[in-house]
This record gives structure tokens, C-alpha cells and sequence, in this order.
């Protein structure tokens, strides 16, 4: 049931991101906060054996911030994956598991996921600040905007 959860969760993600949507902070930083949270409770242990898997993850995700585009809409920021995202996404779950394959173990999906969505918030986040533009507001509870 929890990789049901977490897969719907990367879905409506990559949804709503492929479509465009402002750019706040919280909705940059709560899903690799949350996957990486549940994804350090799910390790029983941890091996070095992880670590080489998670260092492509947190690459692979840096690159697939690279390919985000971030654009000024109502006067603040906003994001949008492009198709090379959805190229990046796919390739990187083929190495991911391919590496796990090959040093015989990986770690927990939840801490995979996050630590490559860490990735892209690194670079996300510097290509936003250094646009000069305005994160979006956050969302009220109705579902609109917050003002500016």
C-alpha cells in the first residue's frame, strides 16, 4: 500500500508539473522533504552498497532540474517540466535500477525518489533565485492564490 501511495504522489508531481504551475517554496521543498523522511524510517539498516545508487539518484535529479523550464507568470515564478524532463525521469529509474542490479542492493524506493528530487530542488531553487523574480504565493485553502 505504500508504494501505491508514493507512486500516485510522483504521478500527480510530475502531472501538474509537466502542465505548469506557480513556483513556491513549500510545493519545491515538501516532496523530497516527505520522501526523504519516510525513506530514512524505512532504512533497517544502511549499507555502502547504497550509496552509489543514490549519488546517480541525486545526480540524475540535479540534470532533470537543468531541463525544468521556470518562467514569469502574474508576476511571479512559475515551472514547467519539459519533454527532456520526462527523457531524464525515465532514464534515470533505468539506471537506478540497473545499478541496484549490479551492486546487489538498493535503498528503500521512498529515499530514492527523494534524494533525486533533492537534486532537483538544488537546482531548481538556484535557477529561481537567481531569476530575480518572486516565488508564487502560497495557496489558500479554497484552492486560489494567495495575493501578492
Amino acid at each position: 500500500m505504500t508504494y501505491l501511495l508514493i507512486a500516485a504522489g510522483v504521478v500527480y508531481v510530475l502531472v501538474r508539473r509537466f502542465r505548469g504551475e506557480p513556483l513556491n517554496a513549500r510545493d519545491l521543498l515538501a516532496p523530497p522533504a516527505f520522501l526523504l523522511f519516510f525513506g530514512v524510517r524505512a532504512v533497517e539498516e544502511f549499507h555502502l552498497l547504497y550509496l552509489l545508487p543514490l549519488v546517480a539518484g541525486f545526480a540524475f535529479g540535479a540534470f532533470r532540474g537543468m531541463t525544468i523550464r521556470l518562467f514569469e507568470r502574474d508576476g511571479h515564478l512559475w515551472q514547467r517540466y519539459t519533454p527532456w524532463t520526462v527523457v531524464v525521469w525515465v532514464t534515470s529509474i533505468g539506471v537506478s535500477l540497473g545499478l541496484g542490479l549490479l551492486v546487489g542492493g538498493h535503498a528503500p524506493t521512498q529515499l530514492s525518489i527523494g534524494v533525486s528530487m533533492l537534486g532537483e530542488l538544488c537546482v531548481v531553487g538556484a535557477k529561481a533565485l537567481n531569476t530575480g523574480l518572486p516565488f508564487a504565493p502560497e495557496r489558500v485553502s479554497n484552492g486560489r492564490h494567495g495575493a501578492s
